[in-house]
């Protein structure tokens, strides 16, 4: 990363490995002043619960200061940690702000790989979308992927720093809640591969209306090389007309892409199956990803892994074997016969109307219920987005249960014990199924594993 001292171990497949550094390299890389032993340090965190033997404690200031946990993270093995305030025991490197340091060793980090980075923004469908293109990639050599959603100014450092040396591909995905939060992270990315999957009302009570949500997700493309290649949805004429800001080749994906799908066939678990189409060749593809609107997310996947000569037989492989991160999708059976189709981890409304599809799309012929959650950070548009969803629901013969929020119309219930006490009374079993969504800050992800546990 800096000097030819940091020393990056090998990667395989999507595992990652300890990355190893000295402590005056991470010094030299923010700016910072070492204090103490020059010791080697393996990995980094900003969360003192996942401190490991020798790694880099980064004490971030948000609702709480990080610095008041440094002591506990040097307690449980941390090798050094930075500072912006009174250093604590052991090696510290002093900063004058401990994020921005984040973010200068992340950029140090992203030099020093010697891979293809691939950058993955879009309001819905990017976390799974950067799972499935690691599978894909991971067919051809080593790859490192944002774990879960690393997706801020935090996580997307972390990304990079932790990369293995060994890795021929990094895939980062890129969230943004302002104007300007995409561009500012992909000076740090530096991305070689940029993926726009969507564009819709996601956050647009902090990012704007839909056309400054495109403009933001367009970011991205500003910062391609001309070497590059920016993977853009073609059915959505928001995302195409940012295309004009990349310097890259194009390629689309999507009904009217370059790589598209035909056939498209759900399995009883849901799971699609179609006829890969491309400017590479035909194949078949069977995906363990849930759900018709995980086809797109498949696309552009295979999209990357094309562009990353992957054959196409191994892009079927690796579609085949993608699994996603918790909370998507997620499929179950209680003991009672009931099916819990979980898709708690958030929650816009594309991404809610992509749900209650998938819902009325399992077998059974039973009751269909929805125990949805708040859609966050829409503003003004809310209430008309939920009574929507709501609409659409019914429409489509889906009981809705409102829990937090009576945006949908209905009654809502307080919290998940209320709601499984609701729940539970209704003598679902074989047959019933219900969803279960909301945006995080909903809290159901508890409500999807009690009702599958039974």
């Amino acid at each position: 990363m800096v000097g030819d001292g940091w020393h990056r171990a090998a990667a395989v497949g999507c595992e990652t490995r300890v990355v190893r550094f000295l402590a005056s390299e991470v010094a030299a890389a923010v700016g910072g002043e070492l204090l103490g032993d020059d010791v080697r340090l393996d990995g980094v965190t900003q969360d003192s619960r996942s401190v490991t033997p020798s790694c880099l404690f980064v004490p971030l200031v948000a609702d709480r200061d990080g610095h008041d946990f440094i002591e506990a993270a040097v307690r449980a093995g941390a090798g050094a940690h930075l500072t912006a305030s009174s250093p604590g025991p052991g090696t510290a490197v002093r900063v004058a702000d401990t994020g921005t340091a984040l973010a200068d060793l992340g950029a140090a980090a992203r030099r020093s790989l010697n891979g293809t980075v691939v950058g993955i923004t879009g309001s819905v469908g990017k976390t799974s979308v950067k799972d499935m293109t690691a599978a894909v990639v991971a067919r051809s050599g080593p790859v490192h992927a944002s774990p879960q959603s690393f997706n801020n100014e935090i996580g997307v450092p972390l990304t990079l720093v932790n990369a293995p040396d060994g890795a021929s591909t990094v895939v980062v995905e890129l969230g943004a809640r302002h104007e300007g939060d995409i561009a500012a992270l992909c000076e740090v990315v530096l991305p070689d591969i940029g993926v726009v999957t969507t564009v819709a009302a996601a956050h647009t009570g902090v990012l704007g209306p839909v056309d400054v949500v495109a403009r933001t997700k367009g970011e991205l493309l500003d910062r391609l090389p001309a070497h590059g290649c920016a993977v853009l949805n073609a059915d959505l004429p928001e995302v195409m007309a940012q295309a004009g800001r990349t310097r890259s080749r194009l390629l689309t994906f999507g009904k009217a892409g370059e790589v598209r799908a035909r056939a498209v066939v759900l399995d009883d678990g849901l799971c699609p199956s179609f006829r890969l189409e491309s400017p590479w060749g035909r194949t078949d593809v069977r995906l363990s990803a849930r759900g018709a609107h995980m086809v797109d997310n498949a696309l552009a996947a295979a999209a990357v892994g094309l562009v990353l000569d992957v054959s196409l037989e191994d892009v079927a492989v690796g579609l085949g074997e993608a699994r996603l991160s918790p909370g998507r999708m997620g499929l179950s059976t209680a003991p009672s016969g009931l099916v819990v189709l979980n898709d708690a981890y958030n929650a816009n409304p594309a991404s809610m109307e992509a749900g209650l599809a998938a819902l009325a799309a399992l077998p059974g012929g039973g009751r269909r219920l929805a125990a949805l959650g708040l859609m966050a950070e829409l503003a003004a548009d809310e209430a008309v987005a939920h009574r929507r969803i709501a609409a659409l629901a019914s429409d489509t013969g889906i009981e809705v249960v409102a829990i937090g929020t009576d945006l949908y119309g209905a009654e809502a219930l307080t919290g998940v014990d209320e709601a499984l006490a609701l729940i539970g009374g209704m003598g679902l079993g074989d047959g019933d199924a219900v969803l279960v969504k909301g945006s995080l800050v909903a809290g159901l992800q508890e409500l999807a594993e009690r009702l599958a546990d039974g």
